[in-house]
């Protein structure tokens, strides 16, 4: 089994710059399909990036292409998404997501079988 555990969302200002992070515990990190998602209210759930458990590409939603970076430390089993030049457009909450192995749908939330709580992002104009 399993679990995520997010952290690292606020309230920033638009322009400004946040870290979130998600420790993994249970199964072998470095074999897990990692990704965010994030759902703002009346929204669903989108796809923000992820990383290939073969490997480690790296994969962005649109939205946040150039502005938000993906990395992992495997010795810490945590997963890291560096955002860029915030938006009031990326106030959502953030969850984090795992699966055993390689997926050709990354961006299919439904291919993942654990998530964390999520983690609440503000973004203020």
């Amino acid at each position: 089994q399993v679990h995520l555990a997010e952290s690292g969302g606020g309230r920033v200002s638009a322009g400004d710059s946040l870290t979130l992070a998600c420790k993994a515990s249970g199964g072998t990190f470095t074999y897990n399909t990692m990704a965010w998602f994030r759902q703002a209210p009346g929204k669903e759930r989108e796809f923000v990036a992820g990383v290939m458990s073969t490997d480690g590409s790296t994969y962005y939603g649109d939205s946040v292409k150039g502005r938000f970076a993906l990395s992992r430390d495997n010795a810490k089993s945590t997963l890291y998404l560096q955002m860029h030049n915030l938006k009031p457009d990326d106030t959502a909450v953030y969850f984090c997501a795992s699966r055993f192995g390689f997926t050709a749908q990354m961006t299919n939330e439904s291919r993942y079988g654990y998530w964390g709580q999520g983690t609440q992002v503000t973004v203020s104009s």
